[in-house]
């Protein structure tokens, strides 16, 4: 089987193609290299690399000649900076995305077509009320954020019960709250329609948050669990946002890799089949930052600094089960080894 891996030469990318090529796939890898440093040490050398643009039609079009499956992973990640990022997110991540999707049209490709989603779709997680049951909290509002009211109550006007948050599954609906996460969304709906169109068929993996070697560092549009391990590595104490109570899933890059590779041969019942990626067993943000000082051994405190931003959301936790009944996949590494490990890990500077 030959496979292209868009975004290949990247963080979770690369760990794919290390897994298609030990597996025994052919694999060619279409990345811009954003980084500046040329091609990676870490990009297996016998993948065929094509260094291009997804926005760049012509690229595109020699990327998926000849090639049985896809798996793409190219995107614009992270919350970046501030809404004046909505330009570079859409020419990434939805633009690039129907370029692609365009060029295996006129191609007539039939073949599967991963897609690496975010639970960041989901925005705000699932709640349960004591006195109204199922809640979606709305958006929440910066009174509450700047006074230290940082979970979100219940919706229904004049409870005063507490709403605690609830593992999401597939069928929640998506209400994506910063333009990252409308883009993930909306890429997901481009895959949808082009596999029913093409006859063809689609999985968008949603991962939760992913970490481990190769992840990047010291960028705005890096991960948490980066960020963090950023500081730890240069002597300082990470410092944790709201109270540290966020709640997350937090899954090693290795299995994330192993989701991928399953999904491009899974049996799947319709054309397009959503999936969350996540390791089933949640931390808050606050474990994950004292985790990683551990991890690292310095004599180092994470700092609780109170600060938030208006397009985070509190909990966001989601169930794999239905990744374990379609893919047969289950998260393999465990939070506290995991950990361990990406404290020492290397990565891009």
């Amino acid at each position: 089987m030959k496979v292209l891996v868009t975004g290949g030469a990247g963080f979770i990318g690369s760990h794919l193609v290390d897994q298609l090529l030990a597996d025994g796939a052919d694999v060619r890898v279409l990345d811009r290299l954003t980084s500046g440093g040329g091609v990676p040490e870490h990009l297996h050398p016998a993948a065929d690399l094509v260094v291009g643009d997804l926005t760049d039609a012509a690229v595109v079009e020699a990327a998926v000649a000849g090639v049985d499956a896809v798996s793409h992973q190219a995107a614009r990640v992270g919350l970046g900076v501030d809404f004046g990022d909505v330009g570079g997110y859409v020419a990434d991540n939805d633009l690039g995305t129907a370029l692609l999707l365009e060029a295996l049209w006129r191609r007539s490709f039939r073949g599967r077509l991963v897609l690496a989603s975010s639970m960041v779709v989901y925005g705000e997680g699932g709640y349960r009320c004591d006195g109204h049951g199922d809640v979606r909290p709305g958006p929440r509002r910066e009174g509450d954020l700047a006074a230290g009211r940082f979970d979100p109550p219940c919706p229904v006007a004049g409870c005063r019960h507490e709403a605690r948050w609830v593992a999401l599954d597939e069928r929640a609906p998506a209400d994506p709250r910063n333009v990252y996460a409308a883009t993930k969304l909306h890429q997901e709906h481009l895959c949808a329609l082009w596999a029913r169109e093409a006859g063809s068929t689609a999985v968008a993996l949603r991962y939760h948050n992913v970490y481990g070697p190769r992840m990047p560092r010291d960028t705005p549009y890096a991960g948490v669990a980066s960020i963090f391990r950023s500081a730890v590595s240069a002597g300082r104490s990470p410092e944790v946002f709201e109270d540290g109570g966020q709640t997350r899933d937090f899954v090693h890059v290795a299995d994330v890799a192993r989701a991928n590779v399953l999904a491009l041969t899974a049996h799947l019942e319709t054309s397009f089949e959503p999936l969350n990626i996540a390791s089933g067993t949640p931390h808050t943000v606050g474990e994950l930052a004292r985790a990683l000082v551990e991890g690292a051994g310095p004599e180092l405190e994470p700092i609780v600094t109170g600060t938030w931003r208006l397009g985070d959301v509190r909990h966001v936790v989601a169930s794999p089960a239905r990744a374990a009944e379609v893919l047969g996949f289950v998260a393999r590494i465990g939070f506290a080894a995991g950990m361990a490990e990406f404290a020492g890990a290397a990565g891009p500077a």
